[in-house]
């Protein structure tokens, strides 16, 4: 028998799926609403009124059944509503009719009250690099006292990380994965890129595989010390490297593989070798670009249909308009500006050309130190010229689309049943109350992750 969970009294309801009669634009909003989900999946979004007596049998609700024959069945790879049904019918075709279900399959096993309260769908964080050792504090606080921020940064964590035993890296990553769900995190992408050596980052990305599918292999982050000119063999020869032994023990364990095409790590040229190596083994194409200056990273993310290219601080028009022509999602990072004294990125012009925008944390010792997207959402509406509205769908349904994940980032019939209930009566509080723990409870598959009991 399926496990349904009714949660009821929404004051306000962001679903990202726009339909007539809601408001909010993209985000879809329902107010005084309730959501059913049966086995871990979005069932049914409505009015509560509309459920306040009971269950009644002429609701639409949608049930997921299982994979169907010749599916993937590996996590995040199920087919989700859009896919299933051809985009134009919210109820995939594998769906059970609410009439063919036993009438006591109706009755909810549990009732959650939110109180009147504001829910979103759970934040995908798409960028983030949470397997490293060491601290970098002194380096902070260096740059704000004016000295600028530089790439090269990222080898102390190279070394921190290398000397640090598995048990510690993974002590450290369960504490931070915990601070993500706290914060309404349920989706989140982590990258390697602090080993640089065969051995290292194997390791990253199979103790990143412990607790998410959504892993990155990021040999190609920075050249390592010992291949650094002119001591060392040079660039050209470490990415010979990342593309043979190392990409054979890492891509295993990988979803993706990235680049960070930027001067001080990787030209245009070497990061396409890497890039190019990754997708002939089976991964996704991601890509660091213009973060520091101008550059090739954005053009090249573009070309290779790359799911997203993360920094962005520097566009030239030919870059918005390439984003905006193309599938490749432009992943803003917060974070990094607030915590480098850089300029931060144009999102209103991204948004204005009709490129798809999505907001990270970045999470990362050196250059953005937080796993906050509520805080980035604050930042992204102060600083980088987005709505409060448009910062939510990046950090939610942006995300999901830079992972091309369809399961998550949204709350419709077939998707996951991952909601944050905020402390407050509408998502606008994110930004209009900047720092302040709103986040209440985290619920993913429909099961509480985080928050009051």
């Amino acid at each position: 028998m399926p496990r349904t969970i009714l949660f009821t009294n929404i004051g306000e309801l962001t679903t990202n799926d726009p339909a007539p009669g809601r408001e909010g634009g993209p985000l879809g909003i329902v107010r005084d609403a309730a959501l059913l989900a049966v086995d871990g999946r979005v069932a049914w979004v409505g009015p509560a009124a509309a459920v306040a007596a009971g269950l009644p049998t002429a609701l639409p609700i949608a049930l997921p059944t299982a994979t169907p024959a010749g599916g993937d069945s590996r996590p995040g790879r199920a087919r989700g509503a859009a896919e299933a049904s051809g985009g134009d019918d919210p109820l995939p075709p594998d769906a059970l009719p609410l009439d063919a279900l036993e009438p006591d399959a109706l009755k909810p096993d549990e009732v959650v009250d939110l109180g009147g309260r504001a829910v979103i769908p759970g934040f995908v964080d798409s960028h983030s690099h949470l397997v490293f050792g060491g601290d970098r504090a002194e380096e902070f606080a260096a740059r704000m006292a004016g000295r600028p921020y530089e790439a090269g940064g990222i080898r102390s964590t190279v070394q921190a990380t290398r000397t640090a035993s598995d048990e510690e890296l993974r002590a450290r990553l369960a504490a931070f994965v915990d601070e993500l769900h706290r914060q309404g995190t349920t989706t989140f992408e982590i990258k390697s890129g602090y080993g640089l050596s065969v051995e290292a980052e194997e390791r990253l990305v199979r103790l990143a595989r412990e607790v998410t599918e959504e892993v990155t292999y990021l040999g190609a982050h920075v050249v390592p010390f010992e291949y650094r000119e002119p001591d060392g063999p040079g660039a050209d020869a470490y990415v010979e490297l990342v593309t043979g032994e190392m990409l054979a023990a890492c891509a295993p364990h990988a979803k993706w593989v990235d680049a960070f095409c930027e001067r001080g790590a990787f030209t245009a040229e070497q990061s396409r070798r890497v890039l190019e190596a990754g997708r002939a083994a089976g991964l996704g194409v991601r890509v660091h670009g213009n973060q520091l200056g101008p550059g090739e990273g954005v053009r090249l993310a573009v070309e290779l249909g790359a799911a997203s290219v993360d920094h962005c601080t520097y566009l030239s028009e030919a870059d918005v308009a390439a984003l905006a022509a193309s599938d490749t999602v432009a992943t803003l990072l917060p974070g990094v500006e607030f915590s480098t004294r850089q300029p931060y990125p144009d999102a209103r012009r991204l948004l204005d050309a009709g490129a798809t925008v999505a907001i990270a944390s970045d999470c990362n010792p050196g250059s953005s130190f937080t796993s906050s997207m509520p805080f980035c959402i604050a930042v992204a509406v102060r600083d980088m010229r987005m709505t409060p509205a448009e910062a939510v769908w990046a950090a939610t349904a942006g995300g999901a689309r830079a992972l091309r994940r369809e399961d998550v980032g949204a709350l419709r019939p077939g998707l996951s049943a991952d909601l944050v209930e905020l402390d407050a009566p509408s998502h606008v509080h994110l930004a209009y109350r900047p720092g302040v723990p709103l986040v209440r409870r985290v619920f993913r598959a429909g099961a509480p992750l985080a928050g009051a009991a």
